[in-house]
Parts: structure tokens; C-alpha cells; sequence
């Protein structure tokens, strides 16, 4: 399996408040879409309870720690990261996809990074994307995207590698 790390987050590695995102940029949604259609996604409860309903061709496998948590058909629910990943293909790609305490405890398990560089600084967030350890990644390739009329911020994609 390869784990894979993706998110939006901005310079100072703010991924959102109150369960939402800070920005709307059309073309990050559209990379995340194609990057994770067909594979099995890691997400924590909040995260999952953020969209308004699961995400459509993917496996959404659900971390909490309700026990009689009730979650749509075809999602699978776990207790853990561990579980989330032992329930996973292991033959696959398999997105983590938040929030930031499930970003926090997969950093060391995943294999890869698929982050979207939002070119702003967001002080009032609530939920941070971990701190990338340059020891042990490396960017393996980046596209920038300058701001336009439908992207409020430039961004950049970026792909990290352990080393």
C-alpha cells in the first residue's frame, strides 16, 4: 500500500476552522477529486460529517471513537488509524484525508504527500497540517497555479517523497 498524505493548506500549514476550509479554489477540488476517485479515503468523524454527504466513488473509512457511531451505507467506521489502514487494500494508493489530528498521527505511517500550497497565511485556523520534516521529505515535483478570477489565492501543487 501506499499511503498518501493529501490537503490543502497554506503557508503557515492552516488546514481550516470550525470544520471548514478557508478558501474556495475550484482547481484544488478538482485535483483532489481526480486523485482520489476509485480509492479507499482516510478521515476522521468531523471530517466526514463536513461534507454533505460521503464522497461519491470513493471508500470512505471513517476514525472514531463512537462505538455506535452510524455511518452511510458503504462507508466502513474504525476505532483507529491502525484499523483505517488494516481495512485499507494494500495493494492500492490510499488517501489520508484530515483532519488535522488525523494528519498528525498519519505523517509517520504515510509514503507520500499530495499537498496544495495555498499562498496566504491564515491566523485564525483552528486545525494545522503537521510540520514536513525536511530531513525526511522532499518535494519530488510542484505546478504552480496563479490566482484568478475563480481562485482568490496562487497555489501550488505539490508532490513530497520520503527520503
Amino acid at each position: 500500500m501506499t499511503l498518501t498524505l493529501i490537503a490543502a493548506i497554506a503557508e503557515n500549514n492552516a488546514l481550516g476552522k470550525d470544520n471548514k476550509m478557508m478558501w474556495h479554489l475550484p482547481d484544488d477540488f478538482k485535483h483532489f477529486k481526480t486523485r482520489t476517485s476509485g480509492h479507499y479515503i482516510i478521515m476522521g468523524r468531523k471530517t466526514f460529517e463536513s461534507f454533505p454527504s460521503a464522497l461519491p466513488n470513493r471508500t470512505s473509512v471513517i476514525i472514531t471513537r463512537q462505538e455506535d457511531y452510524k455511518a452511510p451505507e458503504g462507508c466502513i467506521v474504525v476505532g483507529s488509524l491502525d484499523e483505517a489502514i488494516k481495512v485499507s487494500p494494500k495493494d492500492e494508493e490510499v488517501f489520508v484525508i484530515g483532519g488535522g489530528e488525523i494528519y498528525n498521527q498519519s505523517i509517520d505511517h504515510a509514503d507520500k504527500l499530495d499537498l496544495t500550497r495555498v499562498h496566504a497565511t491564515f491566523e485564525d485556523a483552528d486545525a494545522y497540517f503537521p510540520a514536513i520534516d525536511p530531513t525526511k521529505w522532499e518535494v519530488s515535483s510542484e505546478n504552480f497555479h496563479p490566482k484568478d478570477e475563480k481562485h482568490k489565492y496562487d497555489m501550488t501543487f505539490q508532490v513530497y517523497t520520503k527520503r
